[in-house]
């Protein structure tokens, strides 16, 4: 079985959900178990998902999905930073995670479509 934690990808996101839980913590009780609940959800399911991915030879639709947790995690981020429970600079800097997430994942994503292709 490939090792899924040597990935960059993969340390990345883990950091990604490390560094939510710390910011969580900190957020109002009426946040922290709704919104924050759900964004550390949502990463959790993006990590399952490149596991997943790593250890099939159809990666495809498990990228896809893994994409799509990515932009569920933009989208709770950006809602935390508008309700005020996310400062600008912590915004930013998740942000520039999540951003470099999501290119690497579109580049797995394109890599396993051209082999894939290849081998039809």
């Amino acid at each position: 079985m490939p090792s899924y934690d040597n990935l960059p990808v993969y340390k990345l996101c883990y950091d990604l959900l490390l560094e939510l839980f710390q910011q969580i913590k900190g957020m109002d009780r009426e946040y922290k178990f709704s919104i924050g609940a759900d964004i550390k959800q949502e990463v959790t399911h993006l990590i399952a998902n490149i596991y997943r991915a790593n250890c099939t030879q159809h990666k495809i639709i498990l990228l896809g999905q893994a994409r799509e947790n990515v932009e569920m995690v933009r989208l709770y981020l950006r809602l935390l930073k508008d309700l005020k429970q996310v400062s600008l600079p912590k915004f930013i800097q998740l942000n520039e995670k999540i951003e470099s997430i999501s290119k690497q994942l579109s580049f797995w994503q394109k890599h396993a479509s051209n082999v894939g292709s290849e081998s039809q």
